[in-house]
């Protein structure tokens, strides 16, 4: 159910690079990273155990026109990839702002058993008419959500939720990497403010109870949420459907009460989450050097 809440000041920018930017305020201060035991070092592919598999969110900050000019091109972004996969051994990547071009080089250089879907961003006017959102570098494409995977992907689905009238629309999608015996949901939340025709509007409980509903216990989901962990001092903590850090843990969860983590942005703070029901055996954040968003990275047990 879509609530109103007061009105937000300013513009919002897509790109939402800025901290004041990213939240409302009142919240900025609460995000204090929580230490845990998993290992924060890389560990390369080889340290697998039979049954894990390794999931990666991350927000490549492809679209150069929302604030990305100064995070390296498509080809610093594609090694970036690839070093995630060869050396820490991330077999499915969940993507946001990623360019289209970007996507299809990411999975020629991996390699033939490397597959992807990808739904692009679109913005829509008042008159209700939709434009894809393109990339600024020439040959680039569209921009949009992706799941890249080292498996043929099936029952690939996009997830009704509600969207700005106007404005941005991100997206929900899911798939079935098969091969790692598992499903994965790929989310980009909207931003407050982000409707302009209701600026009030809050998507993001709506968006998250969609995202957890196409969940179920062998899934992980997560993405970009654009929005702070839960607490008493968060005054959007209310966004967050009881499941969430309960029936489903997230990546860096320390514990069943805990609901921080590290930062996955380079301001300092956490907005991008994976979640599962699955035995969790690790989780990591990685500085790729290629976006302003950390990659973040659960190793969880599949067999």
């Amino acid at each position: 159910m879509l609530r109103r809440t007061r009105p937000l000041r300013g513009p919002r920018s897509p790109g939402r690079r800025r901290a004041r930017q990213l939240l409302p305020a009142g919240i900025l201060a609460v995000l204090v990273a929580a230490s845990v035991s998993w290992p924060t070092t890389r560990e390369g592919a080889a340290a697998l155990a039979p049954g894990e598999v390794r999931v990666a969110t991350w927000n490549m900050c492809g679209v150069r026109q929302w604030n990305c000019q100064d995070t390296g091109d498509g080809s610093r972004k594609v090694r970036a990839l690839e070093r995630l996969a060869g050396v820490d051994g991330v077999r499915v990547f969940l993507l946001q702002e990623v360019c289209a071009g970007d996507l299809a080089a990411a999975r020629s250089r991996l390699g033939s058993n490397w597959h992807s879907t990808f739904t692009a961003y679109v913005h829509r006017d008042a008159h209700n008419r939709g434009t894809a959102v393109r990339c600024a570098a020439h040959g680039q494409g569209t921009a949009g959500i992706a799941i890249l995977a080292s498996s043929p992907l099936s029952r690939v689905t996009a997830v009704p939720a509600q969207q700005p009238s106007a404005g941005l629309r991100r997206g929900i999608i899911c798939a079935t990497a098969a091969v790692h015996r598992l499903r994965v949901c790929n989310a980009h939340l909207s931003l407050p403010g982000s409707d302009p025709a209701h600026p009030g509007w809050e998507f993001r409980d709506d968006q998250l109870e969609s995202l957890m509903g196409a969940a179920d216990g062998r899934t992980v989901f997560g993405g970009d949420l654009n929005s702070a962990p839960p607490s008493a001092r968060n005054r959007s903590g209310w966004i967050w459907p009881r499941g969430f850090f309960r029936r489903f843990q997230e990546c860096d969860q320390a514990s069943p009460s805990s609901r921080g983590g590290r930062a996955t942005l380079a301001s300092g703070h956490k907005v991008d989450y994976l979640f599962t029901a699955l035995p969790r055996t690790g989780c990591s954040v990685h500085d790729t050097g290629a976006s302003d968003h950390y990659a973040l990275v659960l190793r969880t047990k599949t067999g």
